[in-house]
């Protein structure tokens, strides 16, 4: 089982074009070079199943770290039916449940959603995600870059983090906590507890 994220930038037509190098970076950093963008402001990439809610929650934060550049996610896992030199030209269940969580964003009202074979599974995740969006669709553009930042050196002390990131230790736990950072990565770790019971059964 392997994961495909279809995104596109929220309007970005009235944003500066900053939002694109945060994205391709952003991109790199997650998918190596599994990712494509398209028609402009649309991507879509190929994670591992396991890093789908953290590969989105980074992606998320490298956007707005452009100041009021948000983005619109729809998380998908399932199967690749036929590999192609480029993901859009790919087929599979994985492709089709990217599709349709992508799609349901609007009317759901949401910016991330996710969407498996397995509907118990997709209610109590999104439920989280729901949740989790409270904070996450509040992000400032400082926030963002701690967030950004804490993602990619996981498990390093705060005082390191500060120095990366410019700022005082006190700074960077405010944010962090501003963020609920802590309680994001809950979520993901419960995510990926629930992943693994869907996948022994």
């Amino acid at each position: 089982m392997v994961c495909i994220i279809t995104g596109d930038i929220v309007g970005s037509r009235k944003l500066k074009e900053t939002w694109l190098e945060a994205l391709k970076a952003a991109l790199k950093n997650v998918s190596d070079n599994n990712w494509e963008i398209y028609r402009g402001d649309s991507f879509q990439l190929e994670v591992k199943a396991a890093d789908a809610l953290k590969s989105a929650i980074y992606i998320k934060a490298c956007i707005r770290t452009n100041k009021a550049a948000d983005v619109r996610m729809g998380i998908g896992l399932g199967e690749i039916k036929t590999k192609r030199a480029k993901l859009s030209e790919a087929s599979g269940e994985v492709f089709v449940n990217s599709g349709i969580a992508f799609d349901g964003l609007k009317q759901a009202k949401v910016n991330l959603s996710i969407k498996t074979d397995f509907p118990q599974f997709d209610e109590e995740i999104n439920i989280l995600i729901k949740l989790s969006l409270i904070a996450m669709d509040s992000w400032g553009v400082a926030t963002a870059e701690v967030v950004k930042h804490a993602l990619e050196h996981e498990n390093i002390l705060q005082s390191e983090l500060a120095a990366i990131s410019g700022r005082t230790q006190s700074s960077v736990s405010e944010a962090l906590k501003r963020a609920h950072f802590s309680e994001i990565m809950e979520m993901d770790k419960l995510y990926r507890k629930k992943l693994n019971q869907l996948l022994s059964v």
